[in-house]
């Protein structure tokens, strides 16, 4: 019988995680236009922060991420996707909370949570980095810094530098 510690569990975990492909899910922005997940271009590594109107740490996440974007697209070329997981309930303060951010991401709406639940996400915030089709990185949570090593990933996965 062959025995698998935790850590080869969690390894076998990661990989199977990291090899899966993008699914074919379309979901609307706030301004309306429809995007194919299957067909992004992640030549170049596209980050999907999955949050909500009520999550405290998902608005510190995306406003931290905020105050760096502009310095981030001077160093490295990348495109940002905010996931709004909002409900029906909530999914109309979606549109002013972003206003009033001032963020200038791509805002998609996940109010059936088809995206969330096609990449198994079970609690946000979480974020992905997705390259050449595959999920490369993922986060759960956020603490102060977090960005800091986004960024990192950003950089590594960059074909642009």
């Amino acid at each position: 019988m062959m025995k698998m510690t935790f850590s080869g569990l969690f390894i076998f975990c990661l990989s199977f995680f990291y090899a899966q492909d993008i699914p074919n899910v379309s979901l609307n922005t706030i301004s309306g236009d429809r995007i194919d997940f299957s067909k992004i271009d992640s030549s170049n590594p596209v980050i999907v922060s999955f949050w909500a109107t009520w999550c405290l740490p998902c608005m510190e996440e995306l406003t931290a991420i905020n105050d760096k974007y502009e310095d981030w697209k001077k160093e490295s070329k990348f495109t940002l996707l905010a996931a709004a997981t909002d409900d029906a309930r909530t999914v109309s303060k979606v549109k002013t909370l972003v206003k009033s951010k001032g963020w200038p991401y791509t805002v998609l709406l996940d109010s059936n949570q088809t995206l969330k639940r096609a990449l198994n996400i079970n609690s946000i915030p979480h974020t992905i980095l997705i390259h050449k089709g595959k999920v490369v990185y993922s986060h759960v949570g956020y603490s102060p810094g977090d960005e800091d090593e986004l960024i990192k990933k950003i950089k590594e996965y960059n074909t642009s530098n």
